[in-house]
């Protein structure tokens, strides 16, 4: 069965939300096949990573750039999982109190080194999020999500 590996760091209400969201879309019924896993930023690992076939990235948007807790997570896998991960699919949202900018080059970047596959356009938002912001991330779990199934 194939799996889809949610990566977030998950520090505020808001983020929270766009997680529940993500967790929910790619959860939904009409997804079939598709193993689900989700793990704090600061626990995944790169044998989490080598064994999914697809990936799901949240972060908030911390001084301009993506959190701690997700660099720390690239600073990992990187080298362990350059190679074997080249070419599969991502998708990520990133929340900001003012600007997402700077976090959202910053994945843009280190996903472009791992050779990763954007798989759907990712999911901003600043300040509090809306009903369109969260059905913005559903959509973006479910897409994923169903992109796994055969």
């Amino acid at each position: 069965m194939p799996t889809l590996l949610i990566i977030h760091h998950t520090p505020s209400p808001n983020c929270q939300a766009m997680l529940e969201a993500v967790v929910s879309g790619a959860t939904a019924p009409e997804i079939e096949g598709v193993d689900v896993v989700r793990r704090a930023a600061l626990a995944a690992t790169a044998s989490d990573v080598l064994a999914a076939e697809a990936y799901l990235l949240g972060t908030p948007a911390n001084l301009g750039y993506i959190s701690g807790a997700l660099k720390h997570f690239f600073d990992q896998i990187y080298y362990p999982c350059l190679d074997a991960t080249r070419g599969r699919p991502f998708g990520y949202y990133v929340h900001g109190g003012s600007d997402v900018t700077g976090a959202v080059r910053a994945v843009d970047s280190i996903t472009t080194g791992l050779a990763w596959r954007r798989a759907t356009q990712p999911v901003t938002v600043t300040g509090e999020p809306g009903k369109a912001d969260i059905e913005a991330c559903w959509e973006l779990g479910a897409t994923l999500a169903a992109g796994l199934m055969d």
